[in-house]
């Protein structure tokens, strides 16, 4: 596999093991990690889509919406629908930053830092596979 970099300004070099020229990772592992990654994280967002049932009413029954409705009932699903939201939407804004992930390494970008555009590093990219930041940059970002 070819791959394209900064350091080679922009010319395609064939590298022995698939190693990126900028990193020099093995692209075909990550790329592996990051497609079972995205499996698991589309997987999890089905699982929350498909047990969130459609309204309130389906969720507490007839009990809470006769005259006996009960406060606390109707707090719990609310903060259970709350916690599902929040986790789906997480999931997604991970999924996305996998789905990036898989883009750079399709364009030759992956395991470089988009800030100062250095190494990653490869146990940060083990730790976390779609790292857009180095250490030190994300880091600073954190800091805001």
């Amino acid at each position: 596999m070819s791959v394209r970099c900064r350091d080679c300004r922009g010319a395609r070099r064939r590298r022995p093991g698939n190693l990126s020229c900028v990193s020099g990772i093995d692209t075909d592992e990550f790329k592996s990690m990051l497609q079972a990654e995205r499996e698991r994280i589309a997987d999890a967002i089905a699982y929350l889509v498909s047990g969130s049932p459609g309204t309130m009413q389906d969720e507490v029954g007839d009990v809470a919406w006769g005259a006996d409705n009960h406060v606390g009932d109707m707090a719990s699903v609310t903060a259970e629908r709350e916690l599902d939201e929040g986790l789906e939407e997480g999931a997604q804004q991970t999924l996305e930053q996998v789905d990036r992930a898989l883009a750079k390494l399709d364009a030759g970008t992956y395991g470089t830092c988009e800030r100062c555009g250095k190494s990653i590093g490869d146990e940060r990219l083990r730790a976390r596979p779609w790292a857009t930041l180095c250490i030190d940059d994300q880091r600073l970002a954190d800091r805001g």
